[in-house]
């Protein structure tokens, strides 16, 4: 019989016990990591692996693995007529977590979102997820702008508050139907967003961090931000949130801009201003492959500056970024 090769060890399975306060705070340097996006429905994994491939020298010490909901689409029917139907374009965020794991022996860290999934189908992702030995969590709101009425579930987490509550509970063995079950020998740990720029929704900054500390309160183990370009946001948002008693590692997003068109969407969609230094160069790239290494040599500024201040990890945004993420890494690590 062929032996089938995989990153799996006794070691590794030991490795995904630990939580990312855990695995970072092992690192004498900086820790890495990266997200990646499941493979468009239809496509295999093998996608997901070649970005990996590209990522896995510089000892990435989590990847994180985005969740999405389904949405309604509109489809051209055989007589004529227009059917709305229901898909997720993106599926198997729990299996691929699972696959990196088995695979590469790097822990895996897929996020729960509240918008578009109902209690019951995040409970039966937790069970899923518990038997195939992935522990640690991003736990989000989401996207709620696609989402369809019919898919506004009445019994819903709202906000990652919420979802928060479910899974403390059931860490704690309680079941959304109020059944109880034994407990996991390893609970789930879990980290939260920030908002270094303040949450679209969020009244103030001041409101912002206040929400924040009470997931850390509640057992939020660590925090990663939305991407930023200026570290002085980071830096200074960094300091309230120590002020305010937030001792969990705050974990910077990095995400290298590699189109001409992000200087004006990336501060739209994501709220991330972009430094007038940066916006300079940018202005003057005409082509997108100026952009990528004007994004680069900005990306590499910023991760020695965030090194230098001491950041626990650096996280990367990889979406039509890998090969810049990569060169980055290069010169950092």
């Amino acid at each position: 019989m062929a032996m089938i090769s995989s990153g799996f060890s006794l070691n590794n399975a030991s490795k995904h016990n630990m939580t990312v306060t855990e695995l970072i705070n092992k690192n004498i340097k900086t820790a890495f990591s990266f997200e990646i996006l499941p493979p468009i429905k239809g496509n295999n994994i093998e996608k997901v692996y070649s970005i990996i491939d590209k990522l896995i020298e510089f000892d990435p010490q989590y990847i994180n693995i985005t969740t999405h909901h389904s949405e309604f689409v509109d489809q051209s029917m055989a007589d004529g007529s227009i059917k709305k139907i229901n898909i997720r374009k993106r599926p198997g965020s729990v299996a691929i977590a699972a696959a990196i794991q088995y695979k590469y022996g790097v822990t895996a860290i897929p996020h729960m979102i509240c918008k578009g999934f109902s209690k019951e189908e995040t409970e039966y992702a937790l069970i899923d997820l518990n038997f195939l030995g992935v522990h640690n969590l991003l736990l989000l709101q989401g996207d709620s702008k696609r989402l369809a009425p019919e898919q506004i579930y009445p019994n819903r987490n709202e906000y990652a508050t919420d979802l928060q509550v479910q899974v403390n509970n059931f860490n704690e063995g309680n079941a959304m139907d109020g059944s109880e079950f034994e407990k996991n020998a390893t609970p789930f740990a879990y980290g939260m967003a920030c908002y270094p720029e303040m949450h679209e929704d969020a009244k103030s900054i001041e409101s912002d961090i206040y929400y924040m500390k009470q997931k850390a309160d509640n057992g939020a183990e660590y925090f990663v931000t939305q991407m930023f370009f200026d570290n002085q946001k980071y830096f200074s948002f960094v300091d309230r949130c120590r002020k305010e008693g937030i001792t969990q590692p705050i974990i910077p997003g990095v995400k290298p801009v590699v189109l001409m068109s992000q200087l004006e969407v990336l501060p739209k969609i994501f709220r991330s201003s972009i430094p007038e230094e940066l916006a300079v160069e940018l202005r003057k790239c005409k082509t997108d492959e100026e952009s990528k290494e004007v994004g680069i040599e900005w990306g590499i500024k910023q991760c020695k500056e965030l090194i230098s201040y001491g950041v626990p990890s650096l996280h990367f945004y990889s979406l039509m970024a890998t090969e810049s993420v990569r060169r980055i890494a290069k010169e950092i690590y």
